[in-house]
Formats: C-alpha cells, sequence, structure tokens
C-alpha cells in the first residue's frame, strides 16, 4: 500500500495574506511582493515551512503581506533572529528581508556575520537608497552629496555598496536585479530560492516619494540596455542597445569598455559566477554607473558547507559519543561555592 502523499498545488493567491497593503501607490515594492509570490508556490515547499523575518522599515512589513509563518523583529537584527530560527527549525526555508537602511546601519554586523557563516538563509535588500518609512533621511546608500531632510546640504558620507559588502564577506550566493524588471527579477529569486547557503540579493527599489528615479538609468526601457550588463555564467561581457560593446580586463586587471568593432569577442571577460576566488566578482560589484555599466544578475554562486548543517551535524556527533546532555550534572561540575 502507497504511504505516498500528494501537496496540494498551491499558486501565488495562496501566499496572498488578507492583510491591507500599506506601501504608498507605486512604491516598488509591490513588485518585490509579487515576484516572490510568484515563486514560492514553484518550490514545492508546504506554505507552512516558510519564515518570513524582516526588520524595520517599509521593505519589513513584508511578512505581514505573504500567508506564511513570519516575524517583523527589531531594527537591523533581522538576520540574528533568522539564524537562530534556522538552527532551531532547519527543516523550515527563512526569507529574511531588510531595507539599505535597516541592513547596512544598525544592522551591518548582523548582517555580515550571518553572510560570511553561510547560513541557509535567502536575505533580500530592498535598495532605495533612502529611509522611507521615516521620511526621506540619507541612508548608507544614499550618492555622495545627497539632499536629503537630514543632509540639507549634501551627504559627505562615502556611500556603501551592498554587493561589495556581501562579497567581501564571501557569500556564496551574490544577485543584483531592479523592482519592475519582472522577468528578470523573478530569475533571480528563483536562483536565491534554490540556493542552499547564504542568498543575499540587492533589489533597487523605487522610493517615488522620496528619492524617486534614482534607479532610471537600470529600469527604463531604452537606457537599461546602454547602462547595464546582463550577467550570464559561461558567456563575455556584452552589453549596449545593438550587443556592441564590452568589457574586457587591461593589463593591470582592470575592467574597460571596449567596442567589439576593434577587439574579438574572445578578448572579452568571460563571467564564470562558479570561481572559488571572489575578486573578480568583486571588481563587478564595483563597476558603477555612471563611471561604467553595472552588472545585473548573479555575480557569484557556489557550493560550501551551510553553518547550520554543520552546526546540527557536530551536535548529533557530540550526542552519539556522550549521550544526551544533563543540565543538572553541568551545573554541579567542577568547583561550587556556596553563598550565605
Amino acid at each position: 500500500m502507497s504511504t505516498e502523499v500528494s501537496l496540494p498545488v498551491l499558486s501565488p493567491k495562496d501566499f496572498a495574506s488578507d492583510q491591507e497593503i500599506r506601501w504608498c501607490p507605486r512604491c516598488g515594492d509591490y513588485s518585490i511582493l509579487a515576484q516572490i509570490k510568484k515563486v514560492l508556490p514553484t518550490l514545492g515547499i508546504p506554505r507552512e515551512n516558510f519564515a518570513f523575518i524582516s526588520g524595520i522599515g517599509c521593505s519589513s512589513r513584508f511578512p505581514y503581506y505573504v500567508n506564511t509563518y513570519g516575524l517583523h523583529s527589531i531594527h537591523g537584527r533581522a538576520p540574528a533572529i533568522a539564524t537562530g530560527l534556522k538552527i532551531a527549525r532547519p527543516d523550515l526555508q527563512v526569507w529574511v528581508i531588510t531595507g539599505d537602511g535597516d541592513g547596512l546601519s544598525i544592522g551591518g554586523n548582523h548582517l555580515m556575520h550571518a553572510i560570511r557563516r553561510n547560513v541557509d538563509l535567502k536575505i533580500i535588500m530592498f535598495n532605495n537608497q533612502i529611509y522611507g518609512l521615516t521620511k526621506g533621511q540619507y541612508s548608507p546608500t544614499s550618492p555622495h552629496g545627497k539632499k536629503t531632510k537630514s543632509t540639507p546640504f549634501g551627504s559627505i558620507d562615502n556611500p556603501l555598496s551592498p554587493l561589495s559588502v556581501a562579497i567581501g564577506s564571501e557569500a556564496t550566493f551574490v544577485a543584483r536585479s531592479v523592482d519592475v524588471d519582472i522577468k528578470h527579477l523573478t530569475m533571480v529569486l528563483e536562483r536565491a530560492a534554490h540556493h542552499r547557503g547564504t542568498a543575499f540579493v540587492e533589489v533597487y527599489q523605487d522610493c517615488n516619494v522620496f528619492n524617486t528615479g534614482a534607479f532610471e538609468f537600470a529600469s527604463k526601457k531604452d537606457q537599461k540596455l546602454e547602462n547595464c550588463i546582463y550577467l550570464e555564467h559561461g558567456k563575455p561581457l556584452i552589453f549596449g542597445p545593438r550587443s556592441d560593446k564590452g568589457i574586457r580586463l587591461t593589463g593591470d586587471g582592470r575592467p574597460e569598455v571596449v567596442n567589439l568593432d576593434e577587439v574579438s569577442q574572445d578578448d572579452l571577460l568571460f563571467h564564470d559566477e562558479k570561481a572559488d576566488d571572489p575578486s573578480l566578482a568583486f571588481q563587478l560589484a564595483r563597476m558603477r554607473w555612471p563611471d561604467s555599466p553595472e552588472p545585473m544578475g548573479i555575480f557569484r554562486a557556489v557550493e560550501r558547507p551551510t553553518y547550520d548543517g554543520e552546526l546540527v551535524q557536530q551536535m548529533d556527533t557530540v550526542i552519539e559519543k556522550n549521550g544526551p546532555g544533563d543540565l543538572e550534572a553541568l551545573f554541579n561540575t567542577g568547583d561550587t561555592w556556596e553563598v550565605t
């Protein structure tokens, strides 16, 4: 007699909650929510085995809007809370939803250590280069000179590059997409969902109230092909509306733009997302518009043991060797003192 149990076929509607979505009209968050709800039912995971953990900010309302388990936590601490959950419940697929302010300011330390440990989390960072929820202060990713309510004469900070932080922490999966590029964003999210280990995805997200148009260079159909390079594993870095430009490395290892009527495609830089050395991925992350065309897609996708997997294995080994722990015995081990 067969004991196989077939899972119900889910659709994006099954992941829609009954909560009123409270984002500003035309906010880029709507598109990211829609694409994640599109990806979830394709993963073959029961709805009760998903958990969404967020911090504070506009993006962090996300757990209310998906019909799964979730936790709207505290500012910057979502990676730490998600790490604890994944360790306690390795059977869950845990997603972290954060923003550039939440994840890179107060949460920068938690984010970095979750990435370097390679905890099996899907970390999606909504980057709008502004603090939206608190009404328009500059964020860690705001460009130099940005005038905001907290920098009325222009920001003098050097902005952080989220992908550089992730690759510098040796993330095993790093990617970037744009909120309104639906097909590309869906592909990136699908790849992230299937990756085992920390999958870090930066999504350029338009805050149409406090920082509108920040990413038009990458979202406008008449501009993005000129301004962006779409990374494909094993293929040369070619871009332009007529695919007539490319990227090659100079003698000292720096990327430079060349015209394909002057050089052969064989001279171009070929993308290798599986390279164990993250140096080239880091160089690609440093290519920023308008100084150079900006890469989009999967920068890095390598396999490495996960923190949660190794921890569970270590605990199993210790229990097999020494038996289950005895807390009472631990308290009474070694030197003790009686306080009167």
